[in-house]
């Protein structure tokens, strides 16, 4: 774990949402027919695109994209919880 941290500090504070938004993109390709070995490269095209975007300035693109990602990931999360519990 301190490698990790160590690793973070690397990161910009505004690209930390980033992770999230990427583990979420990671369940749906692993629901999807893509093979697992194949997640790691797609998550990083889309990681350093995303990434990209920030950092050339297109914040209203990478923050509707980030958001659009956050808020879709709750409202499937939000949905198997409620199916689960009844």
């Amino acid at each position: 774990m301190e490698i990790m941290a160590e690793v973070v500090e690397f990161i910009k504070p505004e690209l930390l949402i980033l992770i999230p938004v990427l583990w979420i993109i990671g369940k749906a390709i692993k629901c999807s027919d893509a093979p697992n070995g194949n997640i790691p490269v797609i998550l990083g095209f889309i990681g350093i695109t995303l990434a990209g975007l920030w950092v050339m300035g297109y914040h209203a693109v990478f923050t509707a994209i980030v958001q659009g990602v956050l808020v879709a990931g709750i409202a499937v999360y939000g949905h198997h919880l409620y199916k689960r519990l009844n």
